[in-house]
């Protein structure tokens, strides 16, 4: 069981809706899961504290379900932009005070900032962009994006800085970048000390501007 646990609501069943119930659930945490589908609703009864079958811009509906109690309301809802956004707009009238909500496009996501959406998730774009960066280097193992300038990367250690330690490489002095942490099979050593000696095939977990991380990539491994 989690030891923080926590209650969330997913609105929408679909891939990404259904993923984040089940791993939520998994974790712990109590999960209310809706969905205006019986069959998914079905589908999701046993990986759910609570799955229900209710019409999410319907306002009774979802003070009925006691909606207002929760911290974290999760809008997963696929295609219908519209549905999206009038649920999200009740929720914020509601005052929850974390509504995370799946964008579609570029308009979608300016009309989720307008009315006050928490956090807006393009997960096709963000998985397109990591799984683009792992094709484009070998090295590269994940990639997050933080902004348009700043990301996290995890990189493969080469034979170049084997059996080299942190000050040796000397990477925030000569690149800008800093090792959060370094993976070792199952061991993570995270803020790691200068004196820590690397090995080929340690993983390691930068952060830097993008152009920095991209130099330390192609000169420094």
């Amino acid at each position: 069981m989690a030891s923080n646990k926590k209650q969330f609501a997913v609105i929408g069943l679909g891939r990404f809706g259904g993923s984040i119930c089940k791993e939520l659930y998994k974790m712990g945490h109590q999960v209310l899961a809706i969905d205006n589908r019986d069959h998914k609703v079905n589908e999701f009864a046993t990986f759910a504290t609570h799955a229900v079958i209710a019409n999410s811009t319907d306002e009774k509906a979802l003070k009925a379900l006691g909606i207002r109690n929760f911290e974290y309301v999760i809008v997963a809802i696929g295609d219908n932009i519209q549905t999206s956004i009038l649920t999200t707009l009740l929720l914020k009238e509601m005052e929850i005070p974390n509504v995370w909500v799946k964008a579609q496009n570029a308009y979608h996501h300016k009309v989720l900032e307008k009315i006050g959406a928490d956090r807006i998730i393009h997960p096709e774009h963000d998985m397109g962009i990591r799984i683009a960066q792992h094709l484009h280097s070998e090295k590269i193992v994940d990639y997050i994006e933080l902004s348009d300038e700043y990301s996290i990367v995890e990189l493969l250690a080469t034979k170049k800085i084997h059996h080299k330690s942190l000050v040796e490489i000397n990477i925030r002095a000569k690149y800008g970048c800093t090792v959060l942490a370094i993976k070792r099979g199952e061991e993570i050593n995270v803020s790691p000390l200068p004196n820590e000696v690397i090995y080929e095939n340690d993983m390691l977990v930068v952060i830097g501007h993008k152009n920095d991380l991209k130099r330390f990539e192609d000169e420094g491994m």
